[in-house]
């Protein structure tokens, strides 16, 4: 591995001890949570974690910020002590068929790795704080943070004293009194951020936004045309955006985004880390790397995986016939990535990826009045069939979900016997569930809510062939990894290409779940900073069994559904969902093919003789495509452009 830039990176051994410092070891595992969601920021290498662990404990003691923490802590270690107790009753089993089939799956994901891709994520340095110092270049040598109630971004004079993202405000000031709190300006931040996309674009016109401060750029296309050194490629970059934008970034280079965005820290600020695309040097790079420093892995599973000895990913092995049983299938499937050092390497836009949802929420001051509570779900409805129309999509489930005042957040959904997308459709199929959500809670007191809308249904109007058809869509990756049959979709020849492309698609879906989870842990964990750190007391927070999770059904903290989603299957010919049941289909299909439908089709096609044809190319060339696929053709020579694609635009404020 090469580094180059600035700073000298720790090694990927390095990680923050949770012991404490007091002889009676009290509150050990809470002091260690009290340091935050961003533990391992660049710029804290030198700072005495445990001291601080100490000073934010007493800083915090007794306020609501305290206790809401005391009580997450306590519900950890229950089901800790749970896990723990369901590992014991595990290792006393015969698991030699578990070991077999985990060896198994290993051999297959090898099979997998893409070594011939370069991946680069980019990060900027202290992103808002960079910005503010060109408006104030007084702050450059002082300590300052952007946020007031919680910390966005701290400089790197502030992080030397402990100071973080993520931390409150009032913290803080007693690790640093002399720390200079400024609000924050979006938009600033925003204009700033769409300079350095337009170089970007440059090197990879499909790269993509992980957020409005970092991205994932595939330049292996660029590096052939230019016949470029992709360390070469990446200096190059990095020293165009700190001239052009004045903001300096840092990059880690590697073949997959799992790497790379590891590698991207290794060396902050301003500087940038190589990974050798060669299976050895990946596998040496993961073997004592921390398991907290993978994208996907938050402090909760962390310290559960920490509690059955895995503390870096090199131990994952020993452990790998428990792990489906103790976590769950999806979680032994990352972990497994995580292992071997395995990731997607299929980047693009994020309007690309395909949509599993559309929904709306809203965070507001506590309630309880019942009739105000029916205002905020009139409310959702309205703003979720604005969003659906917007997008094009109409709903068969339909997701309630609220926060109690407790911050405990439960979801019931509800299978219309229809396709929704109007707002007066959504408040009435809601409105039963809120009110039976309200029976089994209680004076229930609220401050969030919110509508979604799942197993979506295009309302795009599409070309249609001579009898109306459409063409069939590809199965979606959510099918592959539930595993519901496919048998019936592909009848043709598997090929070796289509097999790796399926494996491929799994693992990234089962990457992208992860990485989603984490970052709604954080941002999860802002918004409760932001309500408690200035708060008074409260120990209302209860807790919640463990149960070992079944099959490849991970553990799940929320509430089960109100029911499963009724099946529907969608008519060929105008598109619109159907009740599941032979005999009615059949009919609706016949009326669907009446005469008249037929006569106005020939029609259409004797005035467009090419219709017909063109259709059925549509319909039968993506599949053959599709199964034609391979990493050859994936590799892509993009088109180069100097104007950033207009939909790299989705901003993460985390």
């Amino acid at each position: 591995m090469e580094n180059v830039g600035d700073s000298t990176s720790p090694p990927p051994t390095e990680r923050v001890e949770e012991s404490d410092p007091s002889p009676s070891q009290e509150h050990k595992s809470l002091k260690f949570s009290l340091l935050g969601p961003s533990l391992l920021k660049a710029g804290q290498d030198a700072v005495d974690q445990r001291k601080v662990s100490e000073i934010i404990y007493n800083a915090s003691k007794g306020s609501k910020f305290f206790n809401h923490e005391e009580a997450r802590d306590k519900i950890l270690t229950e089901k800790i002590e749970q896990i723990l107790a369901h590992k014991a009753r595990l290792e006393k089993l015969n698991l030699s068929a578990d070991l077999r089939r985990t060896d198994e799956y290993i051999a297959e994901l090898e099979l997998s790795r893409d070594l011939s891709q370069t991946v680069v994520h980019v990060d900027c340095d202290a992103f808002f704080a960079a910005v503010e110092e060109l408006d104030r270049p007084e702050l450059k040598h002082l300590p300052f943070a952007v946020g007031k109630g919680v910390l966005t971004t701290c400089n790197y004079v502030a992080r030397k004293f402990g100071c973080r993202s993520g931390m409150a405000g009032f913290v803080a000031k007693k690790l640093c009194p002399d720390l200079i709190c400024i609000p924050q300006n979006y938009e600033k931040y925003s204009a700033k951020a769409e300079e350095i996309r337009a170089i970007f674009a440059q090197y990879d016109p499909c790269f993509e936004s992980a957020s409005i401060d970092e991205a994932y750029l595939n330049i292996t296309a660029y590096c052939d045309e230019n016949n470029m050194d992709p360390q070469e490629a990446v200096q190059q970059m990095r020293a165009r955006i700190a001239e052009e934008t004045k903001i300096t970034v840092s990059a880690g280079i590697a073949t997959n985004t799992k790497l790379a965005k590891i590698a991207s820290n290794q060396n902050k600020p301003n500087g940038q880390y190589f990974i050798p695309s060669e299976r050895e040097a990946i596998m040496s790079f993961v073997k004592d790397l921390p398991v907290r420093k993978v994208n996907g892995i938050g402090r909760v599973f962390e310290r559960e995986l920490r509690a059955v000895g895995i503390e870096t990913c090199g131990q994952i092995y020993p452990q790998r016939a428990l792990l489906k049983r103790l976590f769950g299938g999806k979680a032994f499937q990352f972990l497994m990535q995580c292992y071997l050092g395995l990731g997607r390497t299929k980047i693009q836009p994020a309007e690309d990826y395909e949509r599993k949802s559309v929904g709306t929420e809203s965070t507001f001051a506590e309630i309880s009045d019942p009739d105000a509570i029916r205002v905020k779900l009139r409310w959702a409805a309205d703003e979720l069939a604005k969003d659906l129309a917007r997008t094009q999509f109409k709903g068969r489930t339909l997701v309630l979900k609220v926060k109690l005042h407790t911050f405990e957040v439960y979801t019931r959904q509800v299978a219309p016997p229809k396709a929704v997308w109007l707002a007066d459709d959504l408040y009435t199929y809601s409105l039963p569930i809120l009110a039976k959500l309200q029976k089994e809670i209680p004076n229930m007191r609220l401050r969030l809510l919110g509508l979604r809308c799942t197993h979506l249904v295009s309302t795009k109007k599409v070309g249609l062939d001579f009898f109306g058809f459409q063409s069939i869509p590809k199965p979606s990756l959510n099918t592959a990894i539930t595993g519901e049959s496919t048998e019936d979709v592909d009848a043709g020849p598997s090929n070796e290409s289509g097999d790796q492309l399926h494996r491929s698609d799994a693992q990234s879906a089962t990457e992208q779940e992860f990485e989603d989870a984490a970052r709604q842990e954080r941002e999860d964990d802002m918004e409760v900073l932001e309500q408690l750190s200035q708060g008074y007391p409260d120990n209302s927070i209860t807790s919640l069994p463990y149960v070992p999770p079944t099959n490849d059904t991970a553990t799940k903290s929320e509430l089960p559904p109100e029911r499963a989603p009724a099946q529907h299957w969608t008519c060929p010919i105008c598109s619109r969902p159907q009740v599941a049941d032979d005999k009615k289909f059949n009919e609706h299909v016949d009326y669907c093919l009446s005469k008249e439908t037929i006569k106005e089709a020939v029609q259409i096609s004797s005035s467009s003789p090419s219709m017909a044809v063109e259709s059925e190319y549509s319909s039968k060339t993506p599949s053959n495509f599709a199964n034609a696929w391979s990493k050859e053709q994936y590799s892509r020579k993009r088109k180069t452009t100097s104007e950033t694609d207009p939909r790299q635009k989705r901003l993460f404020f985390s």
